[in-house]
């Protein structure tokens, strides 16, 4: 059987900040938090882990680089060398300066577009996928914390909720 959650709006984001601490204080069990904006502190009062996206964009940027400076030694050396300016195409090391700029803008091109592609992912938004807001009150003006009761009793978990500045509660449906 499924635990019940009960859902708990507020007003305020400092008032929803003091609630989160009060809650974990009698070790109640916060499932999620929803709000119109980001509130500044609210990931560390909940302890949410860091995100890896850093490293996969640091990744797709070397794999940018690999593309560009292979492609740029194919076409430019192997494929079709040309004495441009007096210079020859002997190797790739001789014509790296020039080729810096395409390789930089190639870095920045796989980093941006394969970092959107993982994120979207990453956060199951398909295309055309249903909006899993439980409340389209928190996209306006309400801060949503949803409180896992447990073994606790329903009545005992929504009597302490009130005391921490709540304007609403309900049970989640």
């Amino acid at each position: 059987m499924a635990s019940k959650v009960l859902n708990v709006f507020y007003k305020d984001d400092d008032i929803l900040m003091e609630a989160v601490k009060k809650v974990q204080s009698k070790n109640y069990r916060i499932e999620e938090v929803f709000c119109p904006f980001p509130v500044h502190g609210l990931d560390k009062l909940l302890k949410v882990k860091h995100t890896r996206l850093a490293i996969t964009s640091f990744l797709y940027g070397l794999v940018g680089i690999s593309v560009a400076l292979t492609m740029m030694n194919y076409i430019m050396i192997i494929d079709w060398p040309q004495n441009i300016g007096g210079k020859p195409s002997f190797s790739l090391i001789e014509n790296l300066p020039s080729f810096i700029p395409t390789a930089f803008e190639m870095t920045v091109f796989f980093a941006a577009h394969l970092m959107v592609i993982t994120f979207y992912m990453r956060s199951k938004l398909w295309p055309f996928k249903k909006a899993e807001n439980p409340d389209p009150r928190t996209t306006d003006d309400h801060f949503l914390m949803q409180v896992s009761v447990g073994n606790n009793d329903i009545q005992e978990v929504a009597e302490f909720l009130n005391t921490t500045g709540a304007v609403e509660i309900d049970l989640k449906k």
